[in-house]
């Protein structure tokens, strides 16, 4: 329930403030000193809380912390920006139409490297390895695009040169530093929270633009006062240029106060009214508003939250997630131990070289002249009365222990252990695409397993939101340059796109080992240039497809050539089968040829032994009856050679 004296005395704007001033105290208690630490560390400020003892001069902060927030930026840098693209848009799996989600990728590109998004997500990277949580806000903005033009003149014959201005719809990424945002400290997540608020000082010209613009209500500014709370750095906190504290809050706010604050100055808000009302009734308490306050009193717009999809333009994400809590632990809170132990060490040993370079002297001031300054310098002389000896004794100590630095070694290997922070020298390729494919690969797989629960809340919580949020606001304000059907799509970020490349490259060794006629040749084709990042995937694809498809002149042409080749074939195997079976009925007839040569010897021999036998005899009546059954037989085997002799000419 709303608080009575809130509901029925109060404003908006003190709900707002009240909100605020509790989100402000707690953070203050539990973290703004040790942001603010983090980022002296990192930034080698020396402070008078560093000493750790009294005779402590030295001030000297090792860089071993600034190296390893470095290092582990441009590693997380190189695993999101290595591959050029750092995002990707697909359709939805249950929409059959990729081609609006292909424009709405390519023109978010071109926009998104219009805006710088990238130098802004990576100044969000390094928030988040300082103070272990990267905020950032996306803001809609219209501005005044110039571009060069000509326009003849003189009827053609001249040409003059001059600027168009046109006005373009942009979405900017503004990082925010933690000092600068509140936040209800029960909530995890932006979206659990009751709401947030972004609480910083703007000039006071830029408010003024704002309100001649129409975008916040007229009123009379006052210039703010210096708080040291909001300032990035503390050494600018007092400036004298004019400022005005702009707190912007979204989030819910009571319906009622919500209403009363929407009303003219003339119209009166109607308790009566709103309780007899029955549509009242049914609505919720609370209203998804937009609120910005200057100098916490004077109310400079509300409204009921614009964005189609109810959400809040605030992306963020923890280094390290700190269970329950919405702040997260990055590397200076990793190594702040070691840092401060490596700090003291150092200082410890400057100190005490200093004594044994410079060392103290003890002098008999009632034998030195009157007025003579005891300093210990190069090419001083002492006036003595007496044996110098006696009057001037310095205090010799020894030297610096070499343990010390073995011990300054072994605690910079601390910071690298704390961070898990490796040298960015040693890591093979670079941000803008230089080096081997291989030492890439190498580099982004390293990448990837020590900081792969940071690659994972970044990707998860960070980029992938802040993609949708923008595409949702350009196909909201700007439909003309984005031309969606539906809104639905899916966003793939850096570690997506490392994974579906390191796909691309199993799939092309396989493409290397299959021949090009296989059926699956075309089939890998296709999923590589699917898992891609190019501009034209869409229409690659739909040229592949189309090619596996049968074309009917050439499947008609190829059937005529399959008839042709047919036809021969089967001439061929004609005069194949022609050429053998004439070989056969040659062979048959060199045999029939041999078998009557034998039969013409046989008879011959007969005929010469009947030629010389005598008759009359019983010998020769057995003669004759032998020689008339040869014949017979010869007669006989005569006819079986005709028989063979003919049968090959009748299958010729």
């Amino acid at each position: 329930m709303i608080d009575d004296k809130i509901s029925t005395g109060g404003c908006l704007e003190e709900w707002v403030m009240n909100k605020c001033q509790d989100w402000r105290e707690h953070y203050e208690s539990n973290y703004s000193e040790k942001h603010e630490e983090y980022y002296r560390l990192w930034r080698g400020i020396w402070s008078g809380s560093d000493s750790m003892r009294e005779s402590e001069r030295s001030r000297l902060i090792a860089p071993a912390l600034q190296q390893a927030v470095e290092s582990s930026v441009a590693e997380v840098e190189e695993a999101t920006f290595g591959r050029g693209k750092f995002f990707d848009i697909s359709d939805d799996a249950a929409d059959q139409d990729p081609t609006d989600i292909a424009q709405v990728r390519k023109q978010l590109t071109e926009d998104m490297a219009f805006t710088k998004t990238r130098k802004q997500v990576a100044e969000c990277i390094l928030n988040g390895a300082i103070y272990g949580t990267a905020i950032a806000e996306l803001v809609v903005e219209e501005i005044k695009e110039m571009k060069p033009a000509s326009q003849p003149i003189m009827e053609g014959a001249m040409q003059a040169v001059g600027v168009n201005i046109e006005d373009r719809l942009v979405i900017k990424l503004n990082p925010v530093l933690p000092h600068n945002f509140l936040i209800d400290p029960v909530a995890t997540t932006v979206e659990d929270a009751i709401g947030c608020a972004i609480d910083s000082f703007v000039s006071t010209h830029q408010v003024e633009m704002d309100i001649e613009s129409g975008i916040y209500k007229d009123v009379d500014l006052e210039s703010a006062a210096p708080d040291d709370a909001l300032e990035a750095d503390q050494e600018l906190s007092n400036y004298g240029d004019d400022k005005v504290r702009l707190t912007k809050y979204y989030g819910l706010v009571p319906r009622e106060l919500f209403e009363r604050a929407m009303l003219d100055e003339d119209e009166e808000y109607d308790d009566l009214a709103l309780e007899d009302d029955e549509d009242k009734e049914s609505e919720s308490m609370y209203v998804e508003a937009i609120i910005v306050i200057a100098n916490g009193t004077q109310l400079l717009k509300v409204e009921e939250n614009p964005y189609m999809m109810q959400d809040r333009p605030i992306v963020s994400f923890p280094w390290d997630v700190v269970p329950s809590r919405f702040w997260g632990r990055g590397i200076c809170e990793k190594g702040y131990n070691s840092q401060k132990a490596l700090d003291t060490e150092l200082r410890a040993r400057i100190d005490a070289l200093a004594l044994t370079i410079h060392p103290m002297m003890a002098v008999d001031a009632s034998r030195l002249p009157r007025g003579m300054k005891p300093e210990v310098r190069a090419g001083k002389m002492f006036l003595t009365n007496g044996n110098p000896s006696e009057i001037l004794q310095p205090f010799n100590f020894g030297n610096v222990s070499q343990v010390t630095f073995a011990q300054g070694a072994q605690l910079q290997q601390m910071v690298q252990q704390a961070t898990g922070a490796v040298d960015s020298s040693g890591v093979s390729g670079s941000v803008n695409g230089e080096g081997t494919a291989a030492g890439i690969s190498m580099s982004l797989g390293a990448i990837i397993k020590r900081h792969k629960r940071t690659l994972i809340n970044f990707q998860e919580l960070f980029l992938i939101p802040m993609v949708q949020k923008t595409a949702w606001r350009y196909m909201q304000f700007n439909p003309d340059l984005y031309p969606a059907n539906d809104f639905k799509f899916v966003v793939t970020s850096s570690l997506g796109i490392v994974a579906r490349e390191y796909e691309v490259t199993q799939l092309v060794q396989l493409l290397q080992t299959m021949p090009a006629d296989s059926p699956m040749y075309p089939l890998l084709i296709e999923s590589i240039v699917e898992n891609m990042n190019l501009s034209n995937r869409e229409e690659m694809i739909a040229k592949i497809r189309e090619s596996q498809q049968p074309n009917p002149e050439a499947q008609k042409a190829q059937q005529e050539t399959q008839a042709v080749q047919m036809a021969k074939e089967q001439a061929t195997a004609q005069a194949l089968q022609a050429q053998a079976m004439e070989s056969q009925a040659r062979a048959g007839k060199y045999q029939v040829e041999a078998s009557m040569e034998q039969y013409d010897k046989e008879t011959d021999r007969i005929k010469a032994l009947s030629t010389n036998v005598t008759s009359g005899d019983a010998d020769e009546k057995e003669f004759e009856k032998r020689m008339r059954l040869a014949e017979l037989m010869l007669k006989k085997q005569k006819q079986d050679v005709d028989g063979n002799r003919q049968s090959p000419e009748t299958l010729m």
